[in-house]
């Protein structure tokens, strides 16, 4: 066996996990940093966008402040003044500013 033989680096599995885990690093902190707190968001605003009900005071997107008066599956019907009514999408609200009170029976 001669130096030359000896000093080549080794190739494999070795070689092939040396070249990749700075990719795998890479992505493990885009999944923490970027991904898994954009899906944590997303479920946070659905789950909003579902608890709408009438009487509630929300905002929308475009800074709209109303009441809700109607409901449907994907559109809102807000009380603006006591004469206006608009319909909105669902997504088009922003956040629920005060909730209505709860329903005694």
């Amino acid at each position: 066996m001669s130096i030359l033989q000896a000093a080549e680096p080794a190739t494999g599995a070795a070689g092939i996990f040396n070249m990749i885990w700075p990719f795998i690093l890479m992505f493990a902190v885009f999944y923490f940093l970027l991904i898994r707190p954009q899906q944590k968001k997303q479920k946070q605003r659905t789950a909003m966008l579902n608890q709408i009900k009438k009487g509630d005071k929300i905002t929308t997107i475009g800074g709209l402040h109303g009441t809700v008066v109607e409901l449907a599956d994907d559109t809102v019907v807000i009380r603006v003044n006591d004469t206006t009514k608009m319909t909105f999408e669902r997504s088009a609200v922003n956040a629920i500013s005060a909730s209505a009170p709860a329903a005694t029976e």
